[in-house]
């Protein structure tokens, strides 16, 4: 593709380099901590996953279950649903989400969005918050993730990137906050992906790295779409990547890539 066959996009005002669920795999997921340590290689823009509580509140957690990164087990019980959104958030509040990881992080705790957003706007950080919905959840947990979202970032002048895998978590968030930019996920290029894409009036799409290339991308800039990839950490792609022109680079890796 050359410059001249790339049509005008609209502003975009997020950096290339997305430090993908804080710190890669430097630090306990989707934590403060793991935000901080990102900040600390000189990341400017976060991803993270968001998924609700039973009694509604906004958290940051990636499984459906708690096990793999929390002390679920031992502080909830053996017997007890290991479903994250099917615990109030007084319970998940106080679950250890940092000793599965290492002994440094012993006690972190989950954050909810409202701390993750604090951290953002006062250091002025942006985030891509990716809706991770309990199964059955989609649309509801879109609908209150963008509307929490839009109060946090009220007045700020770049707001967060809302995506998802899940069409209707996106129509949830497109109802409920349509002033927000979103971004249709996809792990395959599913039929229909960008009538979809373009219907949820996204302003970017997020593919697995492999799916982009000069036709992919071609097809996504010229409905007027942003193009970004994950989860991007070896040298090689990154490079393939950025000489297509896409817009965005998710990665494990903010030890190796300068995001400068």
């Amino acid at each position: 593709m050359t410059d001249t066959d790339t049509p005008e996009l609209p502003a975009w005002p997020y950096p290339r380099w997305v430090a993908h669920r804080g710190a890669g795999k430097l630090a306990p997921e989707n934590t403060l901590a793991a935000f901080r340590l990102g900040a600390q290689h000189g990341y400017r823009m976060f991803e993270c996953d968001a998924k609700l509580s039973a009694d509604g509140v906004v958290f940051l957690m990636h499984d459906a279950t708690l096990q793999r990164t929390t002390n679920a087990r031992a502080f909830i019980g053996v017997g007890q649903s290991a479903v994250g959104g099917e615990h109030p958030w007084h319970t998940l509040s106080q679950l250890d989400a940092g000793s599965w990881h290492s002994r440094r992080f012993a006690g972190e705790p989950l954050p909810t969005l409202g701390a993750v957003a604090h951290f953002c706007i006062r250091n002025g950080y942006c985030l891509n918050i990716e809706i991770k919905p309990t199964p059955g959840t989609e649309r509801e947990t879109g609908a209150v993730v963008s509307r929490e979202a839009a109060r946090l970032w009220q007045g700020q002048a770049v707001p967060p990137l809302l995506t998802s895998f899940q069409p209707e978590a996106l129509m949830g968030a497109q109802e409920s906050a349509p002033e927000l930019p979103r971004g249709l996920l996809l792990d395959t290029l599913w039929t229909g992906w960008l009538e979809c894409a373009l219907t949820l009036g996204c302003q970017a799409v997020v593919c697995n790295y492999a799916l982009w290339d000069e036709s992919t991308v071609r097809q996504a800039q010229s409905a007027g779409l942003r193009t970004l990839s994950y989860t991007v950490n070896d040298e090689w792609v990154a490079e393939r990547l950025i000489a297509l022109g896409t817009d965005g680079i998710i990665t494990d890796r903010v030890d190796l890539f300068s995001p400068d």
